[in-house]
């Protein structure tokens, strides 16, 4: 994959819709999981905030420093249909040619936190190629956290004006974040007073280690401090590096999303059955893909047994 280069990332992209639980898609995912090259910086907030338009400013700053990019913007899927209208690449403004940068759009499916299984393979396998990886969430409402399931670093953008502090101050979303972006900094005061509201809002809440959320004034329009998030983006994960939790963080991560994928097969009952039937997590992290795909074959013959 890595020897491929484009055309080989995107036709494995392909393979994890196409081909489900195939052995070799299955091992192949399980390998790139233990072998990340990328930081993974995740971009979340309320339709509309920027995300698309600081999704393509954050491009062209890495690109400017020569670091590959991938990039996985995720559009909701309606609730009726069951289609999205996968538009959010419209807005990058990327160069064909340039072989470091990648695009992929993707559906929410039947996710309401945002990112599908699909979107969190594609995820993987873009960490383990690319340099950078920006995961473009779904417009989220206040509880909505399934970015936390992928990202090293998790952006919260807010927009000035959408809201009285009280909003702030409500738990889900705000014990999200690593780093809070006031976007459309250019609009002055009501911009200020956005970032005061967070600020105190953020005094309230638990501390994260020793890790202090900045937040941070930001116009992708004429790219005021979008430096500054760059930075902090890098100084989080080096900061997690240090300290040893990096590691620690991605295999809680790995934990939760395998936890969540078996209750949405087999009920909150079924994973119970699992737990106590002495299920060694810190192998199944190791290799969740295949450990999904034994349990639920492991579960399937149990059912058939009393058909």
């Amino acid at each position: 994959m890595r020897a491929g280069g484009k055309p080989a990332l995107a036709r494995l992209l392909s393979a994890i819709e196409s081909y489900e639980g195939h052995p070799q898609l299955i091992s192949l995912l399980d390998e790139a999981l233990q072998n990340p090259m990328a930081h993974v910086v995740a971009l979340t907030g309320p339709p509309g905030v920027g995300k698309s338009t600081l999704t393509n400013a954050m491009i062209s700053e890495y690109r400017g420093a020569d670091k590959s990019v991938g990039v996985i913007a995720v559009d909701p899927s309606s609730q009726v249909t069951g289609g999205s209208l996968l538009g959010d690449r419209t807005r990058l403004s990327t160069d064909p040619e340039d072989q470091k940068i990648f695009v992929r759009s993707m559906a929410a499916r039947d996710r309401l936190g945002g990112l599908s299984e699909h979107a969190i393979a594609a995820v993987i396998l873009m960490r383990a190629v690319m340099d950078r990886v920006i995961v473009e969430s779904v417009g989220i409402g206040q509880s909505e956290a399934d970015v936390a399931l992928v990202a090293d670093s998790c952006v919260l953008c807010i927009q000035p004006g959408s809201g009285d502090s009280l909003q702030f101050m409500k738990a889900g979303i705000m014990e999200l974040p690593d780093i809070i972006c006031v976007t459309k900094a250019d609009m002055g005061d009501v911009a200020s007073r956005a970032r005061a509201d967070v600020e105190g809002a953020m005094s309230l809440s638990a501390r994260r280690g020793d890790w202090k959320v900045p937040v941070l004034m930001l116009s992708a329009l004429d790219s005021t401090g979008l430096s500054d998030l760059v930075e902090a983006c890098d100084q989080h994960v080096v900061a997690l590096s240090e300290r040893g939790e990096l590691v620690q963080q991605r295999t809680e991560q790995v934990k939760a999303w395998l936890v969540d994928q078996l209750k949405v097969q087999f009920g909150q009952h079924g994973v119970a059955v699992l737990q106590a039937s002495g299920v060694r997590w810190e192998e199944a992290v190791k290799r969740p893909f295949a450990f999904k795909q034994e349990t639920s074959e492991t579960f399937a013959d149990f059912w058939k047994s009393f058909s």
